[in-house]
């Protein structure tokens, strides 16, 4: 009698507790919340990068769900900050599952955004914000779903890592940190970035691409100087002229297209989930022939295709002058390249030089260290196929391919030591809908269940090998 006693009133006491008596928002919620709560920090390098506080958000996440506060390690890194929190296996000693992200976004002028870019918004289906697309939401989404396989009471044979870089934006520091740290690991789940395609006309996914390879990233710093002197007396020799010239000239110019195995097997094989008769045509035909003027013009014509056919090299800021009434004694610019693999980038910066066809131009790469190439991953059939049945266990039957990323990830620094990394978010999204590093940026939120169901059948299947 005296237990019924007591438990009615622990349970009274419970019921009249608003703290205890509210109950925990369902997975997909917590996934838009916490997404919502990380973007709203603006984890921009520089002074006041908040890229720390986002770390600490997720932690306290974590030891919520269940972690110890010693299975996490929030390490400090110059004016940023790296995350790694750890749900150790049976089997500590077997190679560990790695999910990825980074928890650090691209710069945002407010003044340019219809929204404050820091200031989260869920409108139509969309969560908007810097940062969603690339990429805290999927870092949060994968993140849930973890919490929720460890909640189930699921025991993984190999340990499972998050690991969150805070400066792949920028130095990738944290990132080559990171994968020097886990280089033990079987193999790496990178999220970043939604590895699903919808069909633009009715919204339904229309394949799902798991990334084995990546561009190597580059940027080159071209200067041309002057002695200057006063405007009223211009010289033929202009700064400002000159490298308006050779960035014209680079602007202008195309890299030779090409293939390889696995842009070859994505544009025969996503040919066939394009709604667009005339991309899905040019998508076959430069799998077949490379040198396909009419498909190399239609896919250069299309910003998610351009960078998938050749290596990229676009000028991207310019800085010139002293005075409004001086000659330019010095201009500089800076061009970013996408190498596609097989070329290396003292190979592209002799390509600049002889593009730019400036003499009085001089020509370097800037920050070496923060970038490295690296191989494709292997093709691994455990992967794979884990994969596959995760995403038809989680949406249904849609085609599963193979694919190259125009852009530059932290999977890099892994594949470059040797350890198998591969681009598997579970978000889907249109192509029409990338707004990353650009205004506006977004993410649909819509199929969050689903993806959750996907993280948790495909670490149920890694975990337990």
């Amino acid at each position: 009698m005296r237990s019924t006693l007591l438990l009615a009133g622990l349970l009274a006491a419970a019921v009249s507790d608003p703290a205890l008596a509210q109950a925990a928002p369902p997975p997909e919620q917590q996934v838009v919340d916490l997404a919502r709560a990380a973007i709203a920090l603006r984890s921009v390098r520089g002074e006041d990068n908040a890229t720390g506080k986002v770390a600490t958000l997720l932690r306290k996440t974590l030891i919520e769900a269940g972690w110890k506060a010693a299975e996490i390690e929030i390490v400090p890194v110059d004016d940023t900050a790296y995350l790694v929190a750890t749900w150790k296996g049976k089997n500590p000693a077997a190679g560990p599952i790695v999910i990825s992200a980074h928890m650090d976004v691209v710069d945002a002028k407010p003044e340019d955004w219809k929204r404050d870019p820091f200031t989260p918004v869920v409108e139509n289906g969309y969560l908007f914000g810097r940062g969603s697309s690339d990429t805290k939401f999927d870092m949060v989404q994968a993140m849930v779903a973890v919490m929720e396989l460890r909640k189930s009471g699921f025991v993984p044979e190999r340990s499972i890592v998050l690991a969150f870089s805070g400066d792949e934006e920028t130095t990738m520091v944290t990132s080559r940190i990171i994968a020097e740290r886990l280089k033990g690991a079987r193999l790496v789940l990178n999220v970043d970035g939604a590895s699903g395609s919808l069909d633009d006309a009715s919204g339904k996914p229309a394949y799902w691409s798991w990334q084995g390879a990546e561009k190597t990233y580059a940027d080159y710093e071209l200067e041309v100087t002057n002695p200057g002197g006063h405007s009223s007396t211009p010289r033929e020799d202009n700064a400002i002229v000159q490298l308006s010239g050779a960035l014209g000239r680079i602007g202008a110019h195309h890299f030779t297209p090409e293939v390889n195995d696995i842009t070859r097997d994505y544009f025969t094989k996503a040919a066939a989930f394009v709604s667009d008769p005339l991309l899905a045509a040019a998508m076959r035909a430069f799998a077949a022939d490379p040198a396909d003027k009419a498909a190399i013009a239609v896919l250069r014509g299309n910003p998610a295709y351009v960078g998938k056919i050749a290596t990229t090299c676009v000028p991207t800021m310019v800085s010139a002058g002293h005075g409004r009434n001086a000659l330019p004694q010095r201009a500089t610019a800076i061009v970013n390249c996408r190498i596609f693999p097989g070329h290396s980038k003292e190979e592209v910066l002799a390509d600049l030089a002889r593009i730019a066809a400036e003499p009085a131009m001089t020509i370097r790469e800037i920050d070496p260290e923060y970038t490295v190439a690296a191989p494709a991953s292997p093709y691994d059939e455990a992967f794979v196929g884990a994969a596959t049945r995760a995403i038809e266990g989680a949406f249904g039957p849609v085609p599963v391919i193979a694919a190259q990323a125009s852009g530059a990830s932290d999977s890099m620094w892994f594949r470059a030591l040797g350890v198998p990394s591969y681009g598997a978010s579970g978000t889907f999204m249109r192509d029409s809908d990338d707004f990353s590093h650009g205004l506006d940026e977004r993410v649909p939120i819509g199929k969050i269940g689903k993806s959750l169901a996907y993280y948790r059948l495909l670490l149920t299947e890694l975990s337990s090998k």
